[in-house]
Parts: structure tokens; sequence; C-alpha cells
């Protein structure tokens, strides 16, 4: 679901930006910190523009109430422990603490990053990965990144052990399920180079993988994963299984993925709102991380259909990856952000370069 739209979102990010930003300069201004918060492109503000200013200064307002704001939050897909800090804060009261009303919502078919973009939600999850198009060019999608749910890439590639296929190299010969993307291509051809091997020789079927178990056992020996979801569900099936981990290979592959993304309009209107909402994010990933089996409890009385136990093994997964080494949750490395961007370009998946600093802030997690 991911990777397919990252493909709605190139393509729409551009007709987004030809009707909503106009002549623009950078996509942020220096701060204090070093980091880039938020810029009213220059020009006159287009009719999206102004839809998406209406509804951000909507979103403060409740009637009746001046101490409420309401926060519509869209995933980037099916409810799953990549979320779960958010209905811990949400179970806990900790948005209601800080003056909140949030309704967490399921992504449209074209995606979160365009919703947050055009005002339709303040904020949503997305992937470094799939947001650089957004990024890219002089006129970006007005969104940034404001936090990292998980500190550290835990994607990679999954396969039987009994393939053998414990290395980028011995990926030769054998077939992989692709979304047939650019990036995703660039990754591969690039870790299977770098280990010796030949990407030519590696068997692209293209197709949509919706459950990896199931993938495994038919004609793919290799599969793209989030470790966190589907390679938890591996070890729950009892499956013995190689995993190719990015982030192990290469540090420029330890990309973001996911984050948390806002609509600039509602970081420059309204910055204490948003910084009351990610404060009490960070509190709901700090009680997951602390007590992952309650925090798996909360997520699945939220949404009852998920299978209790692949919940709760992912979420004590996750225990140690949502901070995994950084001073404080959500935190994001802006030399890892930057790095990632620039190997998108010196790989020769995007035209452009994307400025150091794009795209991110640490600003609202104060």
């Amino acid at each position: 679901m991911k990777k397919r739209i990252s493909i709605l979102l190139l393509g729409a990010a551009a007709a987004l930006c030809l009707t909503a930003c106009g002549d623009s300069g950078g996509p942020g201004q220096e701060q204090n910190s070093g980091q880039e918060a938020p810029q009213e492109p220059n020009g006159d503000k287009s009719a999206a523009q102004e839809n998406s200013e209406k509804d951000n200064e909507a979103a403060s307002e409740e009637p009746g109430s001046s101490e409420n704001t309401k926060i519509t939050f869209v995933l980037d897909w099916t409810p799953n422990t990549n979320h779960t800090g958010v209905y811990v804060a949400q179970a806990k009261g900790y948005f209601e603490e800080a003056g909140l009303e949030v309704e967490i919502i399921q992504p449209p078919e074209d995606g979160a990053t365009l919703l947050v973009a055009g005002g339709g939600a303040q904020f949503g999850v997305d992937f470094q990965d799939s947001l650089a198009p957004a990024f890219a060019g002089g006129n970006p999608l007005p969104v940034t990144a404001v936090a990292g749910i998980i500190q550290h890439n835990t994607s990679g590639l999954v396969s039987l052990k009994e393939q053998g296929i414990d290395s980028p190299k011995k990926m030769e010969g054998h077939t992989y399920a692709t979304w047939n993307l650019d990036t995703e291509q660039a990754i591969l051809k690039y870790v299977m180079e770098q280990d010796g091997g030949d990407f030519s020789k590696l068997d692209m079927i293209p197709s949509t993988v919706s459950d990896v178990v199931t993938a495994l056992g038919t004609d793919v020996d290799l599969v793209w994963i989030y470790y966190a979801w589907d390679g938890v569900a591996t070890q729950v099936k009892g499956m013995e299984t190689n995993y190719i981990s990015f982030a192990d290979l290469d540090e420029a592959l330890d990309y973001y993925s996911p984050v948390i993304i806002a609509n600039n309009d509602f970081l420059k209107q309204n910055p204490d709102q948003a910084k009351a909402f990610l404060a009490a994010v960070k509190k709901g990933y700090e009680f997951a991380i602390a007590s992952p089996q309650e925090a798996a409890q909360i997520l699945c009385e939220a949404v009852p259909e998920l299978d209790q136990e692949m919940v709760l093994e992912s979420q004590k997964w996750l225990a140690d990856q949502y901070q995994a080494d950084a001073s404080s949750w959500g935190v994001i490395d802006g030399a890892r952000w930057d790095g990632f961007y620039r190997w998108l370009f010196d790989n020769g998946v995007m035209d452009e370069e994307i400025p150091q600093g794009t795209g991110y802030s640490n600003e609202y997690l104060e």
C-alpha cells in the first residue's frame, strides 16, 4: 500500500504544486536550532492554499469552547503497531488533557500526505522515501515531518531460510515481488552490487503482496517488508527465515520509516497546539515503550479486528525500536535525513537534489 501510494504522490504532488504553490522560495526558513520550519510560498494564494488555511483555522476552533482544538490525524494504512502511541494517547486521555479533540482516520485512495497537504488533516503518517517527490523541485508540498515514529529503518528483505539468501549477492537467480518503483529498485541494485552481485540476475515479479506469510509459499522468494509487522508475523507462524536489513547494510539506507507529518499552515498558525499534540503523542509512545503488553491491549480494544497475538508480539519487538538510541522519542537526526535524500540524488533516483534540511523539523517536539 505504501509503495503504491508513493506512485500516486509523485504525480499528484506535481499537480497540487502547480495549483497550490505558485512561485516559492525554499521549503523552510532557518531557525536557531538549525532545523527548518515551514514557510509560506511567495505570491498570490491559490484556492487550494486558501482552503488549507481555512481548514486549519477551523481546526483550532471548537463551537462553544475556546479551549479545545480539533485535530484530524490520518494513518498511512490500516491501524497497526506503528500507530500505537496515538491510540494510547487517545485512550489514556493525553489529548484531552492537552485541550485537543483528535479524530483518527484511515487514508484516502491517494494517501495521507496529499490529504495533509490540502488541509483535510492536520497530521498524518508517511515514510521518508515516499515523501521524496513531495519535497523535490521548486514547489514542494506544504508538509513537514515533525517526528520519527521509529528511530531507525526497520525495513528489509525476507526469504525462507531454505532458500539460502543470507546476503544481497545471493539474491541472484531468485524471484522478488516488486512494486516497480524507482527508489525500490535503486536500493536493490545498490545493495546487490555493493555485495558483488548482479542486479540483472534478480527475477522481478510485479506484485503487491498483502500477506507475506502466504506469498513466501508461492513462487515469490523475496519480499520487502517492515519487520515490526510482517517480520514478526513470520515468527508468530513459526517460519524459519533469513532477513536482510537495509539499515545494517549501509548508513545511507537508515532512513525514517515511518514519520508523523504536519500541514505547514497549521504549524505556522497553531504552533502551541502542534506542540501540545506532539507532546501527547510522545507520552503515548513512551507508555508503549514502558508497557508494551498494556499498549497492545489498548490498540486491540480500539481496533478489535486485529490479531491479538500478532499485535502483542509486534508491540514487544517495537518497544526497543521506537526511540532506540535517540535522546528522546521522535527526534529526527538531520544528518541521516539529509544523507538519504543525497543518496537518492547520487544514485539517479532524483533529477534534482533535495536541499539539506528540507522537509523536517524538531521544533515542535519541544
